[in-house]
């Protein structure tokens, strides 16, 4: 046992002991065996010694620094005692957020998920979770702590649902690979922020508008042509960007005039090759031993993303609010306004669910008003008193 001392570890007592000479422990009046050990080099550690069933038994608790001395004595009080009653010293640290969400980015997002959505839990859990909640354990999470994090963020409704969203897939996670007990999860009473939802469809005059535009900047060679490629694919297939970037020749099938995507967001598909869409194909010049269709600006790459080349053609265009996804939804708005059914626009999207085509159902309804419209005007002009009837 450390010999009784009269001197009270308090900050500034700690701040100014010196080891003179060699390394020295100055041990604490208030607590038995808890002490500073003080280097010649000037770093300095807090350190328990007790004797317990096994023995006499040292540890360090840690760095003179980064907890206050009283914490540090309480930490030392419950170390003493585990020691007397022949218990592990320190047991395992409890395993904090950012140690889950670690785990959950190597384990899960970057095994189970695509690219795109892993860099994107990613960043939600960089921005956002682990400043605010990084360094406290697991299991000490509680939902007002997720409600706090969720109102923070409520200025931008879809970053706040998305971090709660991820950390809600973390916990539950964590329940199943034992890291806490079953029904702990403290984000599962968070009521997530309606998201404005953002719609934008191009019209008839916009889509030529933006052919018209693409022709001209290929003649002008002003932009790559496997961007300009790979835009008019994204308009005739109404695909999702990776999926059309991400191709191989091998993939196009033209005895059944398909594209077989292998690794789409909802699974491997089959997406219908018509006429413009195999045209376009046929206008790329094959670059011998690349299996990419889209190249990129280094030699064997592939077209990585197309949000520089985006940019340039709505500033060419002026339709500075038109996203590239939104190339998606105006292919859907188009099949709509010719007619073709929700499920059947589900299935050339690769929607999973019919729930996620359900979205555009407002559509049906303008054309089906727009049809009802027309039909009501036609028979009108016959039986309605004071109209001419229709030749």
């Amino acid at each position: 046992m450390p010999r009784r001392s009269a001197l009270r570890l308090t900050k500034r007592i700690v701040e100014r002991l010196k080891a003179d000479g060699k390394d020295a422990i100055f041990w604490d009046a208030d607590l038995a065996g808890f002490g500073v050990r003080v280097h010649t080099t000037g770093r300095k550690l807090y350190i328990v010694q007790s004797r317990g069933p096994a023995g006499l038994k040292r540890v360090t608790l840690g760095r003179v620094g980064t907890e206050t001395v009283d914490a540090r004595r309480r930490e030392a009080a419950a170390v003493i005692d585990r020691i007397k009653r022949g218990e592990d010293p320190k047991p395992a640290r409890e395993p904090t957020v950012a140690d889950l969400a670690e785990r959950f980015l190597k384990n899960h997002a970057e095994v189970r998920c695509k690219p795109n959505t892993a860099r994107n839990y990613r960043k939600a859990l960089r921005n956002h979770v682990l400043p605010t909640l990084g360094k406290t354990p697991v299991g000490d999470v509680a939902p007002d702590d997720v409600a706090a994090l969720h109102h923070g963020l409520r200025d931008t409704p879809y970053v706040a649902n998305l971090a709660v969203w991820v950390l809600s897939k973390m916990f539950v996670l964590a329940e199943s690979w034992g890291m806490l007990p079953p029904g702990r999860n403290p984000c599962r009473h968070v009521r997530y922020y309606r998201e404005k939802s953002r719609e934008r469809f191009l019209t008839p005059e916009e889509f030529r508008l933006l052919g018209t535009t693409m022709k001209r900047l290929e003649a002008e060679g002003s932009m790559m042509p496997s961007a300009i490629a790979a835009v008019r694919l994204l308009m005739l297939t109404g695909c999702r960007s990776d999926e059309i970037l991400s191709l191989k020749w091998d993939d196009v099938d033209r005895t059944s005039r398909v594209l077989r995507l292998r690794d789409a967001k909802t699974g491997p598909r089959m997406v219908p090759l018509t006429g413009p869409a195999l045209k376009v194909l046929d206008g790329i010049e094959r670059a011998e031993g690349v299996p990419w269709i889209f190249l990129g600006a280094r030699p064997k790459s592939r077209l990585a993303c197309l949000s520089w080349h985006w940019r340039r053609i709505k500033q060419e265009t002026g339709l500075h609010d038109v996203r590239v996804h939104d190339l998606r939804h105006s292919y859907a708005s188009r099949a709509l306004a010719l007619g073709e059914s929700l499920p059947t626009i589900g299935r050339l999207l690769g929607h999973a669910r019919v729930g996620t085509t359900a979205k555009y159902a407002h559509l049906v309804r303008d054309a089906e008003k727009a049809a009802a419209a027309r039909t009501g005007d036609s028979i009108g002009a016959h039986i309605m008193p004071g109209r001419v009837e229709a030749a």
